[in-house]
């Protein structure tokens, strides 16, 4: 379970990148009840949604070239100088050297072997989002991958993660802890890209979930304002049920109605 107690390694941020801000705001306000607040004029257009006044991610406007409309998920360190080392050494690419983002932190910004986005914040003043695990915030991340083996392998390497393997039938889902973490700090999960799942376009990634009070209900939500339903709603036994979205912009993300205890 996602925490604000971040444990080195742990998610602490996620922000989108997107053509238009403003239809954003507008559509994941319509979902989760998000507010956007503007960084400032110096913030080149990015800002942070809240959530009964705490923030819950972020957006601005696509600054790559190339790029494509995302959410980007960020994880804790201690040191982003080091994770960056470490990132090259166990096989990833610097998509974004370390920098300072004033007195709030410093980032960098990486793909694992595989091709999949993620990035690193090492707190300063902003020590990372306010509210998890809460209906309309950040409450899960799963990385896809066509070979879970070396990904838990590289992200090991780089985070000091473990993991636990649990059949799910045709495929085995991979459970990751933060180093030093617990059972009760499970923090994400490792899917294999099947060959079919390949070929239909699946792409190595990582997906958000943001927990929802009512999966079908935001999924319709999400599909009556433009958005895609990818998969689902569908149940997973004891967990809960999902759904895999996209934005009318066309980035991915996934909702999650827990199972009730």
């Amino acid at each position: 379970m996602l925490s604000t107690n971040f444990l080195p390694g742990a998610p602490n941020w996620v922000d989108l990148g997107t053509p238009d801000t403003g239809a954003a705001a507008a559509f994941y306000g319509a979902l989760f009840g998000w507010q956007f607040q503007s960084a400032g004029p110096d913030a080149g257009g990015y800002g942070m949604f809240t959530r009964d006044g705490k923030t819950v991610a972020a957006a601005g406007p696509l600054s790559e070239p190339g790029a494509v409309p995302s959410w980007t998920l960020y994880f804790y360190a201690p040191d982003a100088d080091a994770a960056t080392a470490a990132v090259r050494k166990a096989g990833g690419t610097v998509r974004m050297e370390p920098m300072d983002i004033g007195p709030e932190g410093r980032m960098a910004q990486f793909s694992d072997p595989a091709g999949a986005q993620f990035a690193v914040w090492q707190p300063g003043r902003t020590t990372g989002l306010q509210s998890v695990s809460d209906p309309g915030t950040l409450c899960w991340t799963e990385l896809h991958t066509p070979d879970a083996a070396a990904a838990k392998g590289f992200y090991q390497s780089v985070f000091g993660w473990g993991s636990e393997d649990t059949s799910m039938g045709e495929f085995t889902y991979s459970v990751l802890t933060p180093a030093g973490g617990d059972d009760s700090s499970g923090q994400g999960g490792v899917m294999p890209i099947s060959p079919e799942m390949a070929a239909a376009g699946a792409q190595p990634q990582w997906w958000p979930y943001f927990a929802a009070a009512d999966c079908d209900a935001v999924a319709a939500e999400a599909a009556g304002r433009g958005g895609t339903v990818i998969a689902g709603p569908q149940d997973i036994p004891t967990v809960g049920r999902f759904a895999m979205l996209a934005d009318p912009a066309g980035a991915p993300f996934a909702i999650i109605t827990g199972a009730a205890s």
